[in-house]
Formats: structure tokens, sequence, C-alpha cells
């Protein structure tokens, strides 16, 4: 029986699996729903219970590498369900910047659409196509109208993700502004479940 599955959301699988590699976590598994999910928050709970109810009998403690994510309470319900803890905060975004930083960037600017590394890498697939705006680009101004600026938190140092980022506010005709968060509380919070089970 392996000691933990860290269960969570396809956008944080490469962060996951780097933490996993780097700390050398042996008795970890990691499962990692579709990250497609984070457009449609009311089926994560429901897509992460199921998955739980296929394999909590394998592992003596499950880590959900969600946060609330938009699901009003639903991944803190399957948390309690199995027993487990999830990352802290709203979503990605509060974790990845650090609650303090996020709520004075929200304070600053409610207007602010955010990236991460991998918002940043899938922004034509998971924001242009899924939300169909270059079929109806009539949606655009509904959709993104009240946003002024795109803030980019950046878990990793890469031109290549930086220029993506800026490709996005270009699209959105908006100014970019990068904060190099790295992993923020995700490293220390996945690493406290793990090393509990040690």
């Amino acid at each position: 029986m392996s000691r933990v599955l860290i269960i969570g959301c396809g956008a944080l699988a490469a962060e996951i699996t780097a933490l996993k590699k780097a700390n050398n976590w042996s008795g970890v598994d990691v499962q990692c729903l579709d990250a497609a999910l984070h457009n449609r928050p009311e089926r994560i709970a429901e897509q992460l219970e199921q998955a739980l109810d296929k394999r909590h009998s394998d592992y003596k403690k499950i880590v959900i590498a969600y946060a609330d994510c938009g699901t009003g309470g639903g991944v803190d319900r399957v948390a309690k369900r199995f027993g487990a803890e999830r990352l802290p905060g709203a979503h990605c975004y509060e974790f990845f910047a650090t609650s303090e930083v996020f709520q004075r960037l929200a304070d600053a600017e409610p207007g602010t659409f955010y990236l991460t590394d991998f918002l940043a890498r899938h922004f034509e697939r998971l924001v242009i196509d899924d939300m169909k705006l270059d079929v109806h680009p009539e949606l655009e101004r509904m959709l993104f109208g009240h946003y002024r600026k795109v803030v980019y938190l950046a878990q990793t140092v890469d031109a290549t993700l930086r220029s993506a980022a800026q490709a996005a506010a270009d699209r959105l005709g908006l100014p970019l502004e990068i904060i190099d968060t790295g992993y923020g509380l995700l490293a220390p919070s996945l690493e406290e479940q793990v090393v509990t089970v040690s």
C-alpha cells in the first residue's frame, strides 16, 4: 500500500511532479484530473469524489491538490468525506501568490485576469477555444470587458511562457504585469502533508 495519494488539478501536474521528484517522495502517487475543469468548477467535486471512490482504500492518506476553486465548498465536502486535506485558499492564484499578496493585488485592481504557467501555456485552448471566442467574438467583450490588466503569476522563469503570457494579454487588449511567485504555498503545503505520513 502506498502511503499517500496526491489527487488534484491537471493544471498543477508539472509542479506536483517536480516537487515529488525534487523531494524523492517514493511513497507518493499522483493523479490529476482534467485541467479543463478549471472552466467548469461545478463539476470538480463530483469528478474528485468519483476518482476517490475508486482509489481511496489503497492509501493511508489522501491529499487534495485543489483549493476551493469556485466549488462553493464542494472540495471541502469531498475532503471531509475522505478525511483528506486540501490546499489553502480560494484558488491556485491565491496559493501561488500567497494570500497576502493576492489580496493586495485584488484590492489594487479587482478587474485582473490571472495567468499561471499552465494557463499561459494553454491560453488559446482553455480560454479562446473552450469559450468559443473565435466562433463567437461578440462574447469576448461580455466575458472580458470588465478586466483592466493581466497578471501572470510565474512559477518558473521561462522566456517562452513569458512570451505566451504577453500574447494572451495582447489578445485581450490588456497590459501585462509579471510577478515571479515560484510555487508559493503549494510546496510547503504538500511537503507538510507528505512528511506527516513518513
